[in-house]
This record gives structure tokens, sequence and C-alpha cells, in this order.
């Protein structure tokens, strides 16, 4: 009777915590999946077409003074979202803190500028290349380094990031402290021109490019490989029990990730056509785990959510100088305080059918 007891009262809460508010990603989620596929689309698209749109917009309340909008949206709005997306995949859907994710984002621009400057290859040969590298180096990684856990992971990819950048800065090969300058500009497609005035193709190819990724990502979330990341944030030990093989996955959400973070590299060096290593410090991934921390981890719209705030509203108060990064800070700290879980955070699939009355009638308890 007691337990009977026990599993109505949580049952009952749980319904009365749905009545005091709204959430708005549940009836969001509610709305799109109740949609017939015709609406989908058509919203997909509209969104799609905004977002292509974003550089001819002049609106003053997204205007961001002190910068030129168009090349904000290139970077840091449009390269956060794509690295936080990347970094989703192996902080959020597998659970595994990675605190040295610029690594992969300097291997890719390095790889832009040694290959650009030095060889023939263009912007769109070396890209594979770029994103290969990324790939390889995150294999390297991951493998001797998975079978550690929580802050002990944190401090080999925090330490992996260090020596990729401690690399750059003392190898004269590569340009040393320096840098390398001179990165060619990708070849021209149809009218659209790769200049540095002009961020708008980059942003682009930027959009373009991400746009696959969130394709790729939630296709593997509803497959097998998402469903393996989903067991082993949950438990570890648990889905290894289950016959899962952990470390495999492990290390493809390293690799998946640091792909990303390669392609962002290449894209980023070819824009701005000069780089120093001091350009890929920790603080860049730092801030790009607390987008995917402050958007919500897991969910990629959230991420995407996250990002966006957290590049833009630095430029868009860039008016207040150097208070602005204290009133940033403090807009953080109240935002993870009211919703430690993030803007718009993994919505989980557990929950007590309401309905129960007894364990037997429940079928043994079972959860949904």
């Amino acid at each position: 009777d007691r337990l009977i007891w026990r599993i109505d009262s949580a049952g009952e809460g749980l319904m009365a915590d749905k009545k005091q508010g709204i959430n708005l990603r549940d009836r969001g989620a509610e709305y799109w999946e109740r949609s017939p596929k015709w609406r989908r689309v058509a919203m997909s698209i509209f969104f799609i077409a905004i977002c292509y749109a974003l550089p001819f917009l002049n609106n003053p309340l997204i205007n961001t003074p002190g910068s030129d909008f168009q090349s904000v949206l290139f970077y840091p709005v449009g390269m956060y979202v794509l690295m936080a997306i990347g970094l989703n995949i192996v902080v959020g859907k597998s659970g595994l803190l990675d605190l040295g994710y610029v690594a992969f984002f300097a291997i890719g621009a390095y790889t832009m500028a040694i290959l650009g400057t030095k060889t023939s290859l263009n912007f769109w040969e070396i890209m594979p290349i770029g994103v290969g590298l990324a790939m390889l180096s995150g294999v390297l990684l991951g493998t001797p380094t998975l079978r550690l856990r929580g802050d002990y992971l944190a401090i080999v990819t925090l330490g992996f990031g260090e020596i990729v950048r401690i690399f750059a800065v003392n190898t004269d090969s590569i340009g040393g402290a320096r840098g390398i300058a001179g990165i060619p500009t990708p070849p021209d497609i149809f009218k659209a021109k790769f200049t540095i005035l002009d961020p708008k193709p980059y942003y682009w190819v930027l959009l373009t490019f991400t746009l696959l990724i969130i394709w790729m990502v939630r296709r593997m979330a509803a497959r097998r490989p998402g469903r393996a990341w989903d067991a082993i944030r949950q438990d570890d030990d648990v889905a290894q029990l289950m016959g899962i093989d952990t470390r495999k996955y492990k290390v493809w959400a390293f690799v998946l990730g640091a792909a990303v973070a390669g392609m962002g590299g290449v894209i980023y060096a070819s824009q701005i056509l000069s780089i120093v290593p001091d350009q890929f410090n920790l603080n860049i991934s730092i801030l790009i785990l607390a987008c995917v921390v402050f958007g919500g981890i897991g969910n990629i719209w959230g991420v995407i959510l996250g990002a966006v705030l957290l590049s833009f509203t630095p430029e868009r108060i860039r008016f207040l100088s150097q208070p602005r990064i204290l009133v940033f800070g403090i807009a953080l700290v109240v935002m993870m305080n009211l919703r430690p879980d993030g803007i718009l955070p993994k919505k989980k699939r557990e929950h007590f059918d309401p309905d129960w009355h007894t364990v037997e009638e429940s079928g043994e308890g079972q959860i949904k």
C-alpha cells in the first residue's frame, strides 16, 4: 500500500507541476508534431529564407552599434552556432566534457592557412583535408583518453587544446607567434565574390554548412548512434552492460564534433586572411561550452539559441564600452539561476502515467 501511495503521489505531483505553468518548449513541439507535412515544410523554408536574408535587414533592433552587422553575422554569431552544434554532439549527446574543443578549430584554420599559402589548392579542395585532419586528431585524442571520466577527461582535453596552441606558437615553420598571413579567399561562386570587405558570401557558405550539419545530427539522433549516445550520457556502466560498445560511440562523438570544428576553422581562416595562435585560446572553448549549457544541453535548437544570444548580445551592447562585459556577465548569471537547465532544455522522455491507480494496473510500475 505504501508503494502504491508513493506512485500515485508522484503522478499527481507531476501533473500539478504541469498545470502550474505553460512550457513553451513542449507546446512548440506538440504544435510541430500535429502540423501537417506541408505546413512544416513551409515553416522550414520560411525560416531558412529569413536566415539567408539576414544580411540585408536594416533594423535598429538587431543592428550592432560599433560593429558591422554583416560581419557579426559571420563571426561570432554564425561561427559560434556551428561550433556549438559540434560541441553539443560531444557534451550534450554523449555526456563527455571537452574543454579543448578550440584545438580542432585551430587545426582546420591552420590547414587552410598552410595549404592555401604553400600549394595551389583552393578553398574547396582544402576543406575535406582540414575536416579529415580534425577528425584524425579526434581519433588520436579520443582513443587513449576516453577511459577517463568527468573532471579527469576535462583536464586532458584542456591540456590538448593548450598543446596545440603552444605548438603553433613555438613552431617557426608554420609562422610561430607571428602566425600566417596572405591566406587566399575562396574562388567566386556565380556572382558571389569572396572579399574581406564583403562578409555576405562567407555567411551564406557558413549557413549552408550549418544547415547540413543540423540535418545530419537530427538524422543520427533518431537512429542507433543517437540512442547509444543517450544511453552513455545517462549511465556509462549500464549502457555497457546492455551491449553497447561505449568506446566506439564515444570516439565517434569526438570525431564528429572535431569535424564540425575543423570545418569552421577552414571557413574562418579563409575570411580573415591571417591567423595567429592567440586567436585559439582557452576562452573560445569555454565560451562555446557556455553556449551549449546556456541554451540547453542536448537540445540542438536550444544550443543554437544559446549560441546566438551569447555571441550577439556583447556586440549589441558594445556602446556600453567597458561595462558591457559586466552587464553581460550579470545577465548570464541571472538567467542560469532562473533557468538552470538552459533556455530550451532537452525534453525528458521518462514520465509517470497520471492514470495509474495501482502497480498491478500499470504493468509492474513500467516507466513509459
